[in-house]
């Protein structure tokens, strides 16, 4: 809950700003007191008097109001809230807040301040794409700017992919874990999870039974913890934990590239069962029956996104944490690939098909580090997470 909680919502110009309205509502409902600032072109969408109605109090729009300015009102706004949030965060404010611009209210407010911001990006996915908007979002990250979404899905412009406001629920649960005093606080932590699809034309693709869950469970735990969680999830059955930055890829190859553009990180926990292979030459076009004849294909190793992280010269986090699904001599076959990976801790488990855990709502695993291997009992996956979560805490403390 967000009692007693003070909340500065900038809302930028855009047409998610409808999501807004049900986000200041949802945050009085947690026990937050909501500031709302209305951008000029945050008006064309939604008028002040909704937004004043639901927030219980007067909307700031103008940074040239004499009466508030002659007490340099936008110093003390910015400054009198326990948190920033930028919702909808449109590409130009998020430009203007990574170049240090400050032309008008909403941006002289992130400029003037040193209370942390929580950013909730939304614009069209070419926007989003965008290596200037990338620059912008790595600049900001560095700066100390915690996100939020953007998630994958249609746009209002038509099109489709990453690029829409995260929904406020999510919203509302990245501001709690914000403000939670838990271990991990501070914290920013990478998680892979579920599986990848490689294709092998464009209706059949090499896949496994990874379902997500573990993954997510993870995920949710470090956040409850108070960690800053970057969630890179291939097409997974389970949805992905709310409260924390999601990037959704396919192919192992771009789940190397998501993880390399969320570092640097704390820590990494790849808990995502990637193909070891993919096709060497996909076609573009469905693969035909010849005659009875089967299909020739040749495969090619995919990148090992654990040991490039593990063996990174600079830059390499504090813990890394790999995941070993074994059918045969679990122990023995985890502990060799901790060494040869290069990475701090490996969660080994059986997944032979007897035991029901690939896919399944629990699982068995023994942690192996260089002191040796810790058999936990059989239980449930969030349970399996909750204690992972804490483990990674007293590590990143230690």
């Amino acid at each position: 809950m967000l009692d007693s909680k003070h909340i500065l919502l900038i809302i930028g110009g855009g047409i998610a700003a409808y999501k807004s309205l049900d986000l200041i509502r949802k945050l009085r409902e947690s026990g937050a007191t909501v500031t709302p600032v209305l951008t000029r072109a945050g008006g064309e969408f939604v008028t002040p008097l909704s937004v004043s109605a639901l927030a219980g109090t007067e909307v700031h729009r103008d940074l040239f109001d004499l009466t508030k300015e002659a007490e340099m009102g936008h110093i003390q706004l910015s400054r009198s809230a326990d948190l920033l949030v930028v919702a909808p965060g449109t590409a130009d404010l998020m430009a203007k807040m990574a170049q240090g611009q400050a032309d008008d209210l909403a941006s002289t407010l992130l400029l003037a301040t040193d209370t942390p911001m929580l950013l909730a990006p939304s614009m069209n996915v070419r926007m989003w794409d965008h290596p200037a908007t990338q620059r912008n979002v790595a600049t900001l990250r560095s700066d100390g700017v915690s996100f939020v979404g953007p998630n994958e899905g249609d746009m209002a412009c038509g099109e489709y992919g990453p690029g829409r406001m995260a929904e406020p629920l999510e919203i509302v649960a990245a501001i709690e874990a914000a403000f939670g005093d838990g271990p991990l606080k501070g914290k920013r932590i990478l998680v892979t999870s579920g599986p990848t699809h490689e294709p092998i034309d464009p209706v059949r693709y090499i896949a496994n039974r990874s379902s997500g869950a573990q993954g997510t469970a993870i995920g949710a735990a470090l956040a409850k913890l108070g960690a800053e969680v970057v969630f890179v999830t291939g097409p997974a059955d389970v949805a992905p934990p709310s409260g924390v930055e999601v990037v959704k890829v396919q192919s192992a190859a771009e789940m190397l590239s998501a993880v390399e553009a969320a570092l640097p990180v704390d820590a990494g926990v790849f808990a995502a069962a990637v193909a070891d292979w993919r096709v060497a030459s996909s076609s573009e076009s469905k693969i035909k029956k010849k005659n009875g004849k089967m299909p020739v294909l040749e495969f090619a190793e995919n990148p090992d996104i654990l040991a490039q992280v593990s063996q990174m010269k600079t830059g390499r986090p504090t813990l890394i944490v790999g995941f070993a699904a074994e059918t045969d001599d679990v122990i023995a076959n985890a502990t060799a690939k901790r060494l040869r990976k290069g990475c701090d801790w490996i969660v080994a488990n059986d997944v032979s098909p007897a035991t029901g855990i690939m896919g399944g709502s629990e699982n068995d695993v023994t942690l192996i580090s260089k002191d040796g291997s810790e058999d936990w009992p059989r239980m449930g996956k969030q349970a399996v997470a909750e204690r992972l979560a804490l483990k990674i805490a007293k590590a990143l403390s230690d």
